[in-house]
């Protein structure tokens, strides 16, 4: 028998198997099974106080998405991280998250306070390790 009839069914076979464990492309799933990439909008900031900054942010999905809540609170807090540090902080303590979805848009009206220590309460961050993170994660920060 010669070499290429043993190669052409082999090759067949395992472009058969291959194709049969591929994911099936649908809305919010790309073609590797994993969710779509959220869609950052931007991050506006407003300084209410000396310490105490608003964050507004806006995300495009789905409105269905379970995890598009917390991933508007993770964009909010990446851009709190990446303000304090800008503002010469190394640290914020979230104050509240609001998060509603409207007309295609998720979107995040955040406050946290900024400090050069460690602020009192549960909900602190450091804003180094924070802004790390988020770079790692590719979610923006202002």
């Amino acid at each position: 028998m010669h070499l290429n009839a043993l190669i052409s069914p082999i090759l067949s076979a395992l472009a058969l198997s291959v194709s049969a464990c591929a994911p099936t492309c649908e809305d919010g799933v790309n073609c590797a099974g994993t969710q779509a990439e959220p869609t950052y909008l931007g991050v506006e900031t407003r300084l209410l106080a000396d310490d105490l900054v608003s964050f507004q942010v806006a995300m495009g999905g789905e409105k269905d998405d379970p995890e598009a809540p917390d991933g508007v609170a993770r964009y909010a807090e990446c851009a709190a991280a990446q303000y304090a540090l800008i503002r010469g902080f190394g640290f914020a303590r979230h104050v509240r998250t609001n998060v509603n979805y409207d007309g295609g848009i998720w979107r995040g009206d955040a406050a946290y306070t900024i400090s050069s220590a460690l602020p009192g309460g549960l909900k602190t961050i450091d804003a180094e390790v924070i802004v790390s993170d988020c770079k790692e994660n590719r979610i923006p920060t202002v």
